[in-house]
């Protein structure tokens, strides 16, 4: 952890959504600063979350980070998956994003 937190990077994205976010707590643990991209579904599986289930998944990274520092992304390529599965899961984690952002921007 401490080699990645090392790197000179802006971002880092990490394969985070069969982990139950043990890697993203991992870098909590650390005190890593710079922008983390968790993923938000897993994109080896063919079932396309609901816009609630990624909300959820969203909420619990901001459980383990800044705001400022996420960002929301799928865990990985998506070239395992169809072009409807696909936009299908983007779309309902843009729908997620959109929700958490106005829940966010409503406290502020």
């Amino acid at each position: 952890m401490d080699a990645i937190d090392r790197l000179d990077t802006d971002v880092n994205s990490i394969e985070n959504a069969r982990s139950d976010d043990a890697t993203l707590r991992a870098f909590q643990k650390i005190g890593y600063q710079k922008g983390l991209g968790p993923g938000v579904y897993d994109i080896h599986s063919p079932v396309v979350l609901p816009v609630d289930v990624m909300y959820t998944k969203i909420k619990s990274f901001l459980d383990c980070m800044d705001q400022k520092e996420l960002v929301i992304n799928p865990d990985c390529g998506l070239k395992t998956r169809t072009w409807p599965e696909t936009i299908a899961a983007l779309q309902n984690m843009v729908a997620a994003t959109e929700l958490v952002r106005k829940e966010l921007s409503m406290k502020a």
